[in-house]
Formats: C-alpha cells, sequence, structure tokens
C-alpha cells in the first residue's frame, strides 16, 4: 500500500466520509455497564457460595442488583431525558441522584437488614459491581462518537471546503 503522494496505486478506494454521534449513547452505556458488572457479579456470588454458602451468595447478588439498579435509573433518565430535553439533562441527573440516594436510604432502612444477609458479602457484591460499572461507563464514553459541531450538510457531490 503506498500513500497518495507517491505514485502507484492509491491507498483509499474512494472519499473519507465523516461518522455522526453514537446513536442512543446512554442504551449503550447501559448494556455495557449491566454486561460487565453482571459478569462480575456473578462471580462474586460464585465465590460467596463457595466460601460461605447460599445466603452469603444472595447476599452479595442484592449488594450488586441494588448497585445495578441505581445506576440504570441515571441512564434511563439520560436516554429519555436528554432526549427530549438536552440541555436540561444535567438538572434531570442532579435531581435523579438526589431522589435515588433519599429513596434507597428510605427503602433500605424501612425494610432494614434481613437475618440472612451477610454484611461483608453485601458489601463485596456492591463494591465489585461499581468498580465494574464504572469501569465499563468509561470505556464506553471513550469509544463513543459525539458529535461536538453542527457541520451544516454539504450539497450532493461537493467537497464542503
Amino acid at each position: 500500500m503506498t500513500s497518495n503522494a507517491e505514485p502507484g496505486r492509491t491507498s483509499g478506494s474512494g472519499s473519507v466520509g465523516g461518522s455522526g454521534p453514537t446513536s442512543s449513547l446512554w442504551l449503550k452505556l447501559l448494556a455495557l455497564s449491566s454486561a460487565a458488572a453482571g459478569a462480575a457479579l456473578l462471580l462474586a456470588g460464585v465465590a460467596a457460595l463457595f466460601f460461605d454458602g447460599l445466603e452469603a451468595a444472595l447476599s452479595a447478588l442484592f449488594g450488586g442488583v441494588l448497585v445495578m439498579a441505581f445506576f440504570a435509573i441515571s441512564l434511563l433518565v439520560g436516554h429519555f431525558g436528554g432526549r427530549n430535553h438536552s440541555s436540561g439533562a444535567i438538572g434531570l441527573f442532579v435531581a435523579t441522584y438526589f431522589i435515588k440516594v433519599v429513596g434507597f436510604a428510605v427503602v433500605l432502612f424501612a425494610i432494614g437488614a434481613p437475618a440472612w444477609l451477610s454484611g461483608r458479602w453485601f458489601l463485596i457484591g456492591a463494591v465489585v459491581t461499581v468498580i465494574l460499572w464504572q469501569a465499563a461507563e468509561i470505556y464506553g464514553f471513550g469509544k463513543a462518537r459525539l458529535q461536538i459541531y453542527n457541520d451544516p450538510a454539504t450539497p450532493e457531490g461537493g467537497t464542503g471546503a
């Protein structure tokens, strides 16, 4: 393969076009993060089952599922709220975060800790889920194609310059 500056066959088969933004960024992040956190949570549950039995495995799964629900709500709000009112998405995230923290705290205090809950495995499941969820989100954001400029469409066959 040669460069276009040298004599010989050109290296490309046509013009290079720009790609648009990633469609449905929030839902793609939700799927990616859920898969990564779910896989890690499954491994934590198996380890808990192996070391301390069924109640420990259920505790790890319970902690991880709570974290996944907490984060999934944010991504769903980003998807639906950002699509309808993109300039107010940050405000929606802040309001949702506050509601989630208060709501989850009220639910957890109202329910209390079940007798079967293993605090250590609950924490391990939650922490593993947070770490893998966040890592997957960072990876997903890094790979996302975000359109920064609203470039006007070029006429058919034009070069745009």
